[in-house]
């Protein structure tokens, strides 16, 4: 958690994700990167219409409005102990996120989220869900204030496949970097049910595989994925959410769905995701 990138718009959940990152950068003794992305429209010109474009004097005057809002940010949250550069950015949301991403060797994305629900978020969803499904490193999301030194318990939904090892470990080091209980948990639903007794053994060769310490083993019945990982969460009272994604896209996304960027769009607490390519 060294290069923390906060993409910004300024809202409040962008303020409460910068608030996390700054404390998030004094553990890890990190530096954090603001990015507010300015979406410019694109038109086609026509004879009727010709083509619009942002002005270089309206870009400067935008971008100096941001650089004043960045610092009364940095001014009033980040204090000493932290760098924090600023962007501002022109261009599609998701794609220069993920450009930037890479430009700047980010790795972690710490993203206030509004959620997304109903219609809005069957057509487009939210930007952190679509960054939790893309992004090349790792994801959290946070909804509301959140305070470091309260993440006590982690809870990590999985499917106990012994082949996710780099996911676990990457778990593993978020447990370690927080202190925290690892409350390992398979949802057991009719869509992927099987028996208890055959899950508890799988539990607990788990935790042997990966020698996992600090830790809880639980099975949890609901209706489906997702209820599951919510219901369970409230009942342990579990501070971070920690989950696979795996980065669907297209009609495979729209029929198949992602049980992490439901999660993102519907629980409270923060959710730390992780794109895992060994189930790609």
């Amino acid at each position: 958690m060294k290069r923390i990138l906060v993409p910004c718009d300024f809202s409040d959940p962008a303020v409460q994700a910068f608030k996390f990152a700054v404390e998030l950068a004094l553990k890890s003794r990190g530096e954090i990167y603001l990015l507010n992305v300015v979406e410019v429209p694109v038109m086609h010109e026509t004879v009727l219409m010709p083509t619009l474009y942002f002005e270089q004097s309206l870009m400067n005057e935008m971008k100096e409005a941001a650089g004043k809002k960045f610092q009364k940010m940095k001014d009033k949250w980040a204090g000493e102990g932290v760098t924090v550069s600023t962007y501002v950015e022109f261009g599609s949301i998701i794609t220069t996120i993920r450009q930037f991403i890479d430009e700047k060797k980010i790795d972690l994305v710490v993203m206030g989220t509004h959620g997304a629900t109903g219609a809005r978020e069957f057509l487009i969803g939210s930007n952190t869900e679509k960054i939790v499904r893309t992004s090349s490193v790792p994801v959290i999301a946070i909804k509301k204030s959140t305070k470091l030194s309260n993440i006590k318990s982690i809870v990590f939904p999985n499917d106990l496949s012994l082949e996710n090892e780099h996911l676990t470990l990457k778990v593993k080091e978020l447990q370690n970097f927080f202190k925290a209980t690892l409350h390992i948990v398979y949802i057991n639903s009719p869509a992927f049910f099987q028996r208890d007794v055959e899950t508890k053994v799988k539990l607990k060769d788990f935790a042997k595989r990966f020698m996992l310490k600090d830790y809880t083993l639980n099975v949890f019945n609901d209706v489906d994925q997702e209820n599951g990982v919510n219901n369970f969460t409230k009942e342990v009272k579990g501070d971070l959410i920690a989950m696979a994604t795996h980065g669907r896209r297209g009609i495979s996304h729209l029929v198949s769905g992602s049980i992490a960027e439901d999660v993102v769009n519907h629980v409270d607490c923060p959710i730390w995701t992780f794109k895992n390519d060994e189930e790609d």
